[in-house]
């Protein structure tokens, strides 16, 4: 089976689908892998490295994607290039394939087998696949790292001979894996840190990496089957708002990680909240990417509303390249060698394995997810 991995093209994007580890590991699976040259380069890493264990090197990407069984990518391809795949070729990547119906389209009709990573169910047997998961991890780790740069205080308690410095005190709002990433990171630069979730069940989470949970009562709320919270009514954000401003308002940094899988992000943080926040605080809003939780939050952009500072950076994780390649290079691996037939040496698509339910969402010509 020929593995083919071309260069991302996405602008500002530096992570790489597949690492020189992970491209001998499909080698020694008895996988033919072909990267596309300059693969790596962003991340470190020279061809040599990849041919080094056993794969080869190819500057023709048309080509290259023309005679692939398996595409690896970490983004979605241009709609272009669906032409230039052959029929039955397995292509696997994050999709986002509820947003664009077209592409989906496309590549069911000419016959591709599409795989999404981001609707890997989030099972105990998916845990090692589950990229959502391990690209998140990295965000709430860089979120408090970029908070404390932006913030114009230490976030320790200090004691020196001109007097004890008092901890920052950083205020985290959804405890999902970004959020509880957040919590440990903020403890561990010795911030005093609360944290506030929907979920009544992730307190126990909370208090266990140091934080206070903060109770807002909202009545009731819930998770998904996947884990994921629950949208909230208009009636439910508001009273949430409230009280979660008089938190905001004693807080030096407030991180923001609220999602709804497939939806626009909440809004939890109004202008008004901003208002009654302390002149030289620091918001980072994690949900940028799925439109913000933050009132006026401009994407890639750095502002100041009412003395406070709003961040709201696209695509963290790339900003720490080399270590969420290295997670997502291996989440690709865990799959791959879950469904991979060491007699064929070919990947096998189970139709009736619950992974593959979960993230197929094209095959013989036929879109099978819609929204």
């Amino acid at each position: 089976m020929l593995i083919a991995i071309p260069k991302e093209i996405l602008s500002g994007e530096n992570r790489i689908p597949i690492t020189p580890a992970i491209a001998e590991k499909l080698v020694k699976l008895g996988a033919s892998v072909v990267i596309e040259a300059g693969l790596g380069m962003t991340c470190g890493y020279s061809d040599a490295a990849y041919t080094k264990v056993g794969a080869t090197v190819e500057s023709d990407r048309q080509g290259l994607l023309g005679k692939a069984d398996m595409i690896l990518r970490f983004h979605k391809p241009p709609i272009e290039e669906v032409a230039w795949m052959k029929k039955g070729a397995v292509h696997i990547s994050f999709l986002n394939p509820f947003q664009d119906e077209a592409l989906l389209k496309a590549l069911a009709d000419q016959g591709i087998s599409v795989i999404s990573m981001e609707m890997i169910p989030r099972t105990t047997r998916a845990q090692n696949m589950d990229v959502l998961s391990s690209q998140a991890t990295l965000s709430g780790y860089f979120a408090v790292i970029l908070a404390a740069e932006k913030l114009p205080k230490i976030l320790p308690m200090m004691t020196t001979a001109a007097g004890t410095i008092s901890p920052a005190t950083v205020f985290v709002i959804g405890a999902g894996v970004a959020g509880l990433q957040a919590i440990a990171t903020a403890k561990r630069l010795g911030a005093r840190v609360f944290a506030y979730d929907t979920r009544p069940a992730v307190e126990e989470q909370i208090l266990s990496l140091g934080a206070r949970f903060v109770k807002i009562d909202v009545g009731e709320t819930g998770q998904t089957k996947d884990g994921y919270a629950k949208a909230l009514t208009e009636e439910q954000l508001a009273k949430q708002r409230a009280a979660m401003a008089k938190q905001c308002a004693s807080s030096d940094i407030v991180i923001t990680t609220a999602q709804v899988f497939g939806r626009k992000a909440p809004l939890l943080i109004t202008d008004e909240m901003i208002a009654g926040m302390r002149p030289g605080s620091v918001i980072i809003d994690l949900a940028i990417d799925s439109g913000g939780n933050v009132q006026g939050v401009q994407p890639n952009q750095e502002i100041i509303q009412h003395g406070v500072k709003i961040v709201g950076l696209l695509n963290l994780p790339s900003r720490v390249a080399v270590d969420a390649s290295q997670m997502y290079a291996t989440n690709l691996f865990n799959l791959i060698s879950d469904f991979w037939d060491k007699q064929s040496k070919a990947f096998v698509l189970k139709m009736e394995d619950e992974i593959i339910r979960g993230c197929l969402m094209a095959h013989d010509q036929k879109v099978l997810h819609t929204k």
